[in-house]
């Protein structure tokens, strides 16, 4: 009989605390929901833009580059283009040189795998071409 009487109390103690996390505004079965809820929220709700990167290489405070200068077929050509632009641009904040070979290894870095090889060489003799286009060899 006493080992009834003990469930019986755990029972009501248990049936207490409920009642006082619920009166306490604590939620207990809704949290699976909860959770879907906001997930669903977030899918919908979008602060930033898809391609960051993207909208780097395009406003960065560092160059204002020229359209399409990493499809150019010639790692001089690239070379050159990020030299000039780094060269004018009134907004960088540290040297020419840097800031080009910076914007250069940024889009290398974040095109990461999807990079075809041919591209990712050219790009890579082109970070050549600009050590040589700024006397730094």
């Amino acid at each position: 009989m006493a080992h009834v009487r003990k469930t019986t109390h755990s029972r009501k103690t248990t049936a207490r605390k409920a009642a006082a996390r619920k009166a306490a505004g604590h939620k207990t079965a809704r949290r699976k929901t909860g959770a879907r809820r906001s997930t669903a929220r977030k899918s919908t709700k979008r602060a930033t833009p898809k391609r960051w990167s993207q909208r780097v290489t395009r406003q960065s405070d560092a160059l204002d580059l020229k359209q399409g200068v990493f499809k150019l077929t010639s790692a001089k050509k690239i070379a050159a283009s990020l030299k000039r632009s780094a060269e004018h641009s009134s907004r960088r904040k540290t040297g020419a040189y840097r800031s080009a070979l910076s914007m250069l290894t940024f889009y290398i870095n974040r095109a990461g795998k999807t990079l075809p090889t041919t591209q990712r060489t050219r790009l890579e003799r082109a970070k050549v071409e600009l050590k040589r286009a700024f006397g730094r060899e």
